[in-house]
């Protein structure tokens, strides 16, 4: 049974192929996530973005390194799958960027984990929510004050 999908959604105000670079800037990923302390483009596709992501991850009482396999769709949609870690079993998720008016953007982050250690339902998805919260505020933050 795949595991169950969380979705959050956020608007930001900036142009989503502004959001999207934000997105797509693995390198720069340490500086404004809290979690992650390191991202590294282990391969490329033909349009420059990250095709396979090495992450080493610290939320203090989850600490793993995984890798993620990625699929853009243009600055509309972005899409990963887990392809190795350690305390994931399988991560599927995605951001879905929406022009939301001159300047605007609303963002869609849908995130499902199975990780190897048994959670229960509930613990799981307040963890996911908790987890997605995070990246949708962080990236807001990062993405408006690039624009300042």
């Amino acid at each position: 049974m795949p595991p169950e999908e969380s979705t959050q959604s956020i608007s930001i105000d900036a142009d989503p192929a502004e959001v999207m670079a934000v997105i797509a800037d693995f390198a720069n990923y340490p500086e404004w996530t809290g979690s992650v302390k390191q991202a590294d483009v282990l391969e490329a596709g033909p349009d420059g973005r990250a095709r396979r992501v090495a992450f080493t991850l610290d939320a203090g009482i989850v600490r793993d390194q995984y890798e993620l396999n990625y699929v853009w769709t243009g600055d509309q949609k972005v899409e990963w799958d887990l392809s190795q870690g350690q305390m994931m079993r399988a991560q599927h998720g995605s951001y879905t960027l929406r022009a939301d008016g001159p300047g605007r953007t609303y963002v869609t982050y849908a995130l499902s984990v199975d990780l190897v250690i048994p959670m229960l339902g509930l613990l799981k998805r307040k963890a996911e929510r908790v987890v997605m919260d995070t990246a949708l505020k962080e990236l807001k933050k990062r993405v408006e004050g690039l624009k300042v």
